[in-house]
């Protein structure tokens, strides 16, 4: 699936990715963050991982579905597009979007070693920053799950 308004060049193309379980202000901080990093006019692609990645990556599975979390981000007043990430391949999104600007979590590390090879091969350039985090003590899904559980 493009997203709406992709490969626009008058657009900054801000791209970010995450599992955003337990949408909460911490999320909300990190997405009108990552907006912040470009100047107008710009655009917000969010990619949401799927279950199934979610399962093998972290070893469980989100408590909310992929398709809540994808409308939870969605929702979002700073988010252009959620769209649900490539179950076969992570990168495949890069050549359709053509990121201006990349924004990653302050402790997001899943597919991040190998991205800079991935933008290399597909001829990207993007500038690749990491948001700082919003009270992680407090807004951190695991937190969060842990909280409800009790």
């Amino acid at each position: 699936m493009t997203p709406k308004n992709a490969n626009n060049t008058d657009k900054t193309t801000i791209l970010t990715f995450g599992t955003f379980d337990h949408f909460h202000p911490g999320h909300e901080y990190y997405l009108a963050e990552a907006y912040k990093k470009a100047p107008d006019p710009k655009q917000l692609i969010v990619i949401i991982a799927r279950d199934q990645t979610v399962q093998k990556v972290k070893g469980f599975k989100p408590t909310d579905s992929e398709k809540i979390r994808q409308k939870n981000v969605a929702n979002n007043s700073f988010v252009t597009t959620a769209i649900l990430g490539d179950l076969d391949d992570p990168y495949a999104i890069l050549s359709q979007i053509k990121p201006d600007l990349i924004c990653l979590g302050y402790d997001q590390s899943a597919f991040i070693t190998d991205l800079p090879q991935k933008l290399q091969e597909l001829n990207l350039n993007p500038q690749i920053i990491r948001i700082p985090p919003h009270h992680p003590e407090k807004y951190k899904s695991s937190i969060i799950k842990k909280n409800t559980n009790n």
